[in-house]
């Protein structure tokens, strides 16, 4: 799996605001933990409320800051834009894999 090419697409895909396409990048059991909201979103049904809520709501866009990847687990640094109160912050994801989908993520700004 080129996991750099996988994410540079899901960083696309995030900003499309295609649910359907997103979702698709986890598995169906995938775990989303993001704790500057201090919520767990657990399977496509936790995600895609997370996703339609912090990402379409807001019209939030995501652009690559740093990538580290290692193994199975990378660090992505990131800046979001989009019409919440601050319009530009930074943030992160952790994320590791398991059949060429997301397994785990873990999210925080920064």
């Amino acid at each position: 799996m080129d996991i750099k090419a996988f994410l540079i697409d899901w960083i696309e895909v995030s900003n499309s605001y295609d649910t359907e396409k997103y979702l698709e990048k986890y598995l169906d059991d995938a775990v989303l933990d993001d704790s500057s909201v201090g919520q767990k979103f657990i399977g496509h049904k936790g995600i895609r409320d997370y996703y339609e809520s912090y990402f379409i709501d807001y019209k939030t866009q995501i652009k690559l800051v740093k990538l580290n990847i290692k193994d199975n687990m990378t660090h992505m640094e990131v800046e979001f834009t989009g019409e919440f109160p601050e319009g530009q912050i930074g943030g992160m994801f952790k994320f590791t894999f398991k059949d060429k989908k997301i397994e785990n993520v873990k999210a925080a700004l920064i």
